[in-house]
């Protein structure tokens, strides 16, 4: 292998300079776009490897997949998924107690195109594995907008304790000014009303003027279009007759839910509070956690999750190759 230097920008951080290793290797990995028929081999193949972080759910990678330009590879028993083939970066394969293999294969597959090795989404217990594997060999940097919040189901249901009074308070004020409210589970019957609903808050939203805004909602759309066949369990809020709030999500693995969306009228007091409170008692009894996903860097997002006391996060490092393997 003949190694030779270029200067090129870290992903995501186009002010950093990292090294590419250009190698003569060809690599044995093949990249697929990512198709509802690969649900099952994702969940097998996850299943080997269980991660608390929402980057290890199939429904996570497939309504995403178009705004961060995904695809997938096998590699033996585990999955590596890849962010924009023009610029990859990789999540970190799980499920494999020896990394030096995947790591190696990817690195092989980049190099190949002279582009750097970055893993986006790099794991605490995956972060000692890659460093003990190589040592000195990748720069490793927290990624704190990625953090996922993880909390007690138990409290998210009570809302009990004086931590999580205020929540408490907005659903009473809630239910003092709306006496004909209910709780419903999502289906055949009334998705279409929380879809529209959904459109309707984006619209309030400014969607199409704000980008990130414009990106959740197609991924939103990707969760309607799918729900029952991604195997989907959703919940809503009707007020007065009409749809004011609606929450997704799914088992991550054996003690922990996943929420992917969440959704509530800005101008209904207490709704967020309602349907984050009625969806967890439905759907997250029998679950030791909740794990309501990262807040994107956006501060407002990032003080509303602080403010339900999450039991811990799930921290979260992006990794690049800076030294030959």
């Amino acid at each position: 292998m003949n190694d030779v230097w270029a200067l090129v920008p870290k992903h995501h951080q186009p002010d950093r300079k990292v090294c590419i290793f250009i190698s003569t290797l060809v690599s044995t990995l093949v990249f697929n776009k990512i198709k509802l028929e690969n649900k099952a081999l994702f969940e097998q193949l996850l299943a080997k490897g269980h991660r608390g972080a929402l980057e290890y759910n199939f429904t996570s990678n497939f309504i995403w997949r178009e705004i961060y330009k995904l695809k997938f590879a096998r590699f033996e028993d585990s999955l590596i998924v890849m962010s924009n083939e023009e610029d990859p970066s990789f999540i970190f394969p799980s499920g494999m107690d020896d990394v030096v293999p995947a790591v190696r294969a990817i690195a092989d597959y980049v190099a190949a195109r002279n582009q750097p090795l970055v893993f986006n989404t790099l794991l605490n217990e995956d972060r000692d594995k890659l460093e003990a594997a190589f040592p000195g060999k990748f720069l490793i940097e927290p990624d704190r907008k990625d953090y996922d919040y993880v909390y007690e189901s138990k409290r998210l249901i009570s809302l009990s304790g004086k931590k999580l009074s205020g929540k408490r308070n907005h659903i009473n004020r809630f239910m003092v000014q709306t006496r004909d409210w209910r709780y419903e589970p999502v289906t055949r019957e009334n998705i279409d009303e929380v879809h529209e609903m959904s459109l309707e808050w984006c619209r309030q939203a400014g969607c199409r003027d704000n980008e990130e805004l414009f990106d959740e909602s197609c991924a939103v759309e990707q969760a309607f279009k799918h729900f029952f066949d991604l195997d989907l369990e959703g919940g809503l809020i009707r007020a007065d007759g009409r749809v004011i709030a609606f929450s997704m999500g799914q088992p991550l693995n054996d003690t922990t839910y996943l929420i992917h969306i969440e959704k509530a009228y800005h101008d209904i007091q207490g709704a967020y509070q309602l349907i984050n409170q009625q969806f967890a008692a439905a759907n997250c009894e029998h679950f030791q956690y909740i794990n309501r996903e990262d807040d994107s860097g956006d501060e407002g997002l990032r003080r509303a999750k602080l403010s339900y006391d999450p039991a811990f996060l799930v921290e979260k490092s992006s990794a690049t190759l800076i030294k030959p393997l």
